[in-house]
């Protein structure tokens, strides 16, 4: 259990840094994610809500009390990550590796949490 429990912070706690990383950013370098969003071809205007939607599912995977929001979080970012690895992949940009990492620790995340919430 203890492992676990180890493991689980670790994951959360370095996908929490990667995504911190990714909101910083968001609010603080916009011009460089508006070029990136519109490379996608993705919609500019969604960059802060994004943002806040990535805070709020990092607020919802720390809160044990949040049991239903979380899985709704988890699922979230899942997509989020799945979809950024294709969006990065298709332009060629090469930045596809930080949304697999994401990804891998989001599954580790959860499968953890699974065990210890039992």
């Amino acid at each position: 259990m203890k492992r676990d429990k180890i493991i689980f912070y670790v994951a959360t706690g370095l996908l929490t840094l990667l995504m911190l990383f990714s909101v910083s950013m968001y609010f603080f370098k916009h011009d460089d994610v508006s070029v990136m969003f519109t490379n996608f071809g993705y919609p500019t205007y969604i960059i802060y809500p994004y943002a806040v939607a990535k805070l709020l599912g990092l607020v919802a995977l720390w809160n044990p009390n949040f049991k239903v929001i979380k899985e709704w979080a988890y699922a979230g970012f899942f997509f989020a990550f799945i979809l950024a690895f294709f969006a990065h992949y298709m332009i060629g940009d090469g930045e596809q590796t930080g949304a697999l990492l994401a990804l891998v620790l989001l599954i580790v995340s959860y499968i953890f949490n699974k065990r210890i919430s039992k």
